[in-house]
């Protein structure tokens, strides 16, 4: 192997390798128990981000995992058409040329779009090899591809015919820019500095007024009815009576409704049904009438009379001039209030009556609910999350499913031009055949995105076609991974659409995770400019440190912050890995697969770390099965730097360099075993690496991807040699302390004493001399139970010994003392603290047993420490 570990060269390598031999293609192991993620589409608009990044290799874990664990495993992937996202681009682009989609027509439009799909489809595979995930690339899918448009006709016709698609005139999202209904998705909402206008209505008889406030002024002309609540006394004589419309001049009822908060302002509420959600839902209970006074652009159009013509915002200006020259304007007041902006164009979104399609939701949510409650749901992780995704489900309100573009699935709707009946088919010839008629025109609306993504996880395994292998054998999927942020517009979705269409839940678990922050905890944006591209992350550090950095720094459903710095410290780890391994295969030439024997007699460094490795494998299989990543990268960094690298391979010296060549043999034998079973534990975070040394170790099969994940194995449990192992480490790190308290340098020989507690202790500490003797650097060691000790020493205590050093002439005494007397104290509170917690009766009748007589233990074991120390200072005052 090389000095230093080359990622470039290595990453490219192995992911050719994986394509050619096709490993990651699911089928292949017919006999084993199935086990199937679908991607979260990315939306073809562009690059991939360092978002996707973390949930793509979050789920290229899983995979791997599993795969290693001999499941026949599928992880398809895909990618998203986008409808507005997608068009804007292309639309964005068409703009540079001096050409808008209108001038091109239909047809020439939806090429370009195919072409910038195709373009960015391109993109986003070179991005995915370079983040090494392991796809089934034979079974890639698209939203629009022929097999998804089928399924997505089939779902709108049923839904229709069983009278859960209509089309109705509602309150909509509306971008005025892209001339779009949008879902509540495409909305974001920015805090913004605004105006509460107060606002004078007159009653009809003269009598007086209502006050009421508005941050919409423009939309008044809309406005028909005041309302207010039905119990408040202000106005119970007002309501049934009539007000003017200022400026306008038309008529308004005041009625009482329980929407009202009576608590609130002045108690009354302008209610324009056409422009705002609620209002419109007051409206309809009270039979209101809907004056819509804007065009799809956001201008006023006819009713709103003297402002025909104006822009939303010009309008604002010009009906405020005209109300404080009226007196009606009674203040204004400033108002920091949320208001939404599309996603896409940036246009302020305008809530909209228009004619839509819509999906009655109510039925569908209570099938999902009942799932969920009855215990046959999808499992949340973490588990908080089910009662987001419950109160959204039980709130539900009819989704708006018709999309006023030309990207996307076309709604299979058709209408005729003499009649204007609709007739909604699986094709045209079909519609003909219910209607009758020859004068039928499609339906030039696309449908909503969210349409398609929904029937995701079903779809793609060849639904509706319900005998398709890959349906029978991978639906439904074992999990979903994704971000929280979504789990109204996607999850919920596919839940439901999966309980109306296939009758089974979509997946057993939805591992939700966070969203990936900056270094300060701020959202990345391109007005921000603190975005991070994952591929200048593989570039400068390899995508192996990219992937174990955003893996274990992620916390199930906590935001992740990135931080380069932790990029390069998993770089380091990466590096430290590579020396360990080559160090193992300098000292493992003509050692084969068939050599390795790790049954006999093992030293007590190789029984410690087959013991370790053994516990280690069992916990990381927990933990990734329980999706805590954060913790498995723990005991993963802990093993390999500490446990593997700074002691088992120091200690495996001894043999590996000494002149028993059995006792040679074994280290080499466990040293392979170990480096072998521990890059496949890592090789889920960093395949690249893995792939690379282990092909260089003695093995068995073509790839690590393959190869048998660690299982546990009583047999290598081994508490002594961890008790000896731990003794051993406790006396070299006191040492070396004692060392650095004093400027020792390690080169430096020391005499050692060790004043053992028992006859076991002193038995563990002479069969292990030699790693005393070599890593405390002895001139002379001498261990007894009663040794003969000099006047002048440095001592330290561990469990069941305590060391001496006789360092005359290179210690003050006195400087001694006050150390050791500081050690008293810290062993005080040990000692104190223990004992206040053997105290508190409430502990003492709750804890477990074992829990009780682990801080016995403690108690009895600090307690022991300090006598030993007191007794020493008393022997350096002499």
């Amino acid at each position: 192997m090389p000095t230093t570990y080359d990622p470039k060269a290595a990453e490219q390598k192995w992911y050719a390798y994986w394509m050619e031999k096709e490993f990651f293609k699911a089928g292949m192991r017919p006999e084993a128990e199935p086990y199937s993620i679908v991607i979260p589409p990315p939306n073809v608009t562009g690059m991939l981000h360092i978002g996707h990044a973390l949930d793509f290799t979050l789920q290229d874990i899983l995979i791997r995992t599993k795969r290693m664990q001999g499941f026949d495993t599928l992880w398809l992937p895909g990618t998203d058409h986008a409808g507005i996202a997608t068009q804007t681009k292309v639309e964005q682009k068409l703009r540079q040329q001096g050409l808008s989609r209108h001038d091109l027509g239909r047809e020439k439009f939806l090429e370009q779009v195919w072409e910038w799909k195709d373009q960015y489809a391109n993109t986003i595979h070179e991005q995915w090899a370079k983040m090494g995930l392991s796809l089934d690339y034979s079974r890639e899918r698209f939203t629009l591809d022929k097999g998804m448009s089928s399924g997505v006709r089939q779902v709108f016709v049923e839904l229709y015919r069983k009278g859960l698609i209509y089309r109705g005139k509602r309150i909509i999202n509306w971008d005025p820019a892209a001339r779009t209904a949008l879902s509540d998705i495409e909305v974001e909402y920015k805090e913004v500095n605004g105006h509460l206008y107060h606002l004078r209505y007159p009653l009809k008889d003269g009598s007086g007024f209502i006050t009421v406030a508005t941050t919409r002024p423009e939309t008044m002309l809309g406005d028909t009815a005041v309302a207010v609540h039905p119990k408040d006394e202000r106005y119970q004589d007002l309501i049934g009576k009539t007000l003017i419309l200022p400026v306008i001049g038309r008529e308004i009822p005041i009625i009482a409704d329980d929407y009202v908060e009576k608590e609130f302002g002045s108690g009354a509420v302008k209610i324009t049904p056409a422009h705002d959600p609620n209002d419109f839902e007051v409206g309809l209970r009270h039979n209101l009438p809907q004056i819509n006074v804007m065009d799809e652009g956001g201008m006023m159009n006819e009713e709103a009379g003297p402002y025909q013509g104006l822009d939303r915002s010009e309008c604002r200006k010009a009906i405020v001039a005209d109300l404080k020259e009226q007196g009606v304007l009674i203040s204004i007041e400033d108002h920091l209030h949320q208001v939404g902006h599309s996603e896409r164009s940036g246009a302020v979104v305008e809530p909209y009556l228009s004619t839509q399609w819509f999906v009655k939701m109510q039925p569908l949510a209570e099938a999902a609910i009942t799932a969920q409650k009855n215990g046959e749901g999808v499992n949340f992780v973490p588990d908080r999350f089910e009662k987001t995704y419950l109160n959204w489900i039980e709130n539900v309100r009819d989704w708006c499913i018709s999309r006023q573009l030309w990207w996307g699935h076309r709604i299979p709707a058709w209408y005729s031009e003499s009649t204007g009946e609709v007739f909604v088919a699986y094709t045209e010839e079909e519609a003909r055949e219910i209607s009758g008629l020859d004068d039928l025109k499609q339906d030039e609306d696309v449908l909503d995105t969210w349409f398609s993504s929904n029937l995701w996880p079903f779809a793609t395994l060849g639904w509706p076609d319900e005998s398709s292998s890959d349906y029978q054998r991978f639906y439904p999927n074992n999990v979903l991974v994704t971000g929280y942020d979504i789990i109204y517009f996607w999850v919920a979705r596919m839940i439901f659409s999966a309980l109306e269409f296939t009758g089974k839940k979509p997946f057993s678990d939805v591992f939700m995770h966070g969203l990936v922050r900056d270094a300060e905890g701020r959202k990345m944006s391109k007005s921000l400019g603190n975005g991070i591209d994952p591929l200048d992350v593989i570039e400068q550090y390899g995508a192996d440190a990219m992937r174990y950095m955003i893996s274990t720094s992620s916390t199930a459903g906590q935001d992740l912050r990135f931080r380069m710095e932790r990029v390069e410290q998993a770089r380091n780890f990466a590096n430290k890995i590579w020396n360990a391994s080559r160090f193992a295969l300098m000292n493992l030439e003509g050692v084969n697969f068939a050599d390795i024997d790790i049954t006999g007699e093992l030293s007590t460094a190789d029984r410690w770390i087959l013991h370790r490795l053994n516990e280690t494998s069992r916990d990381i299989t927990r933990l990734i099965d329980s999706y805590e990543y954060g913790e498995t990268g723990r005991l993963l960094y802990n093993f390999i730097w500490d446990d593997l690298c700074d002691w088992y391979i120091e200690f495996a010296k001894l043999s590996l360099y000494g002149a028993d060549a059995a006792a040679k043999a074994k280290t080499q034998s466990v040293l392979a075993y170990v480096l072998d079973r521990t890059l496949r534990l890592i090789h889920p975070f960093m395949p690249f690496i893995t792939e690379e040394i282990w092909q260089h170790l003695p093995h068995e099969g073509e790839t690590i991807t393959l190869a048998e994940w660690p299982k546990y194995d009583a047999a290598l449990e081994n508490p002594q040699a961890v008790a000896e192992m731990t003794l051993l480490m406790d006396i070299i790190r006191a040492v070396r302390n004692i060392r650095a308290e004093v400027n020792v340098p390690m080169s430096k020989k020391v005499e050692l004493i060790i004043k053992a507690g028992n006859e076991d202790t002193l038995s563990i500490i002479t069969r292990n001399d030699n790693y005393i003797g070599r890593f405390c650097n002895t001139s002379s060691f001498e261990a007894s139970l009663d040794p003969q000790t000099p006047d002048k020493v440095m001592s330290a205590v561990v469990t069941g010994a305590e060391l001496l050093l006789p360092l005359s002439g290179l210690i003050d005494i006195e400087q001694e003392i006050i150390r050791l007397e500081k050690e008293v104290q810290s062993l005080n509170s040990e000692v104190e603290r223990v004992e206040k917690k053997l105290g508190n009766q409430g502990f003492v009748a709750k804890a477990p047993a074992k829990v009780i007589e682990e801080e016995r233990a403690k108690q009895a074991d600090y307690s022991a420490k300090r006598e030993k120390v007191l007794a020493r200072i008393a022997e350096l005052r002499g």
